[in-house]
């Protein structure tokens, strides 16, 4: 009787740690960030980030970014010095990068306040 318990809890513990997993594995993150800025607030979409590298987090975490938005420091010579670097958003965002340049798009990203 001893053991058919064990079993069953063991069972029973493996299937919860199952579960944690598979939610911990689906979860892609917030939708979006948002960066405020002097130049008009940055809403990262998160989301249709993760779609373009079809759920590959490895891309930009940990190498481009860290998992955690603190550690961004994003206010640090974003443009130029990321795009020279291919670094943070430069990495993809510069001339022949996989996604659009920055310079001259910078509507595309800083919202101006109303």
């Amino acid at each position: 009787m001893k053991n058919s318990r064990s079993l069953a809890l063991l069972v029973a513990l493996l299937f919860c740690f199952a579960v944690i997993g598979m939610q911990a594995a689906d979860d892609k993150g917030p939708a979006e960030i948002v960066f405020e800025t002097k130049q008009g607030n940055v809403t990262y979409p998160h989301a249709k980030h993760v779609e373009a590298v079809k759920g590959d987090c490895k891309v930009c975490h940990d190498t481009l970014f860290p998992q955690e938005r603190a550690d961004l420091n994003y206010k640090k010579a974003m443009h130029k010095t990321s795009e020279k670097d291919m670094t943070s958003c430069g990495s993809c965002h510069r001339p022949g990068g996989t996604a659009f340049e920055s310079k001259g798009n910078c509507a595309k990203c800083h919202e101006k306040k109303k």
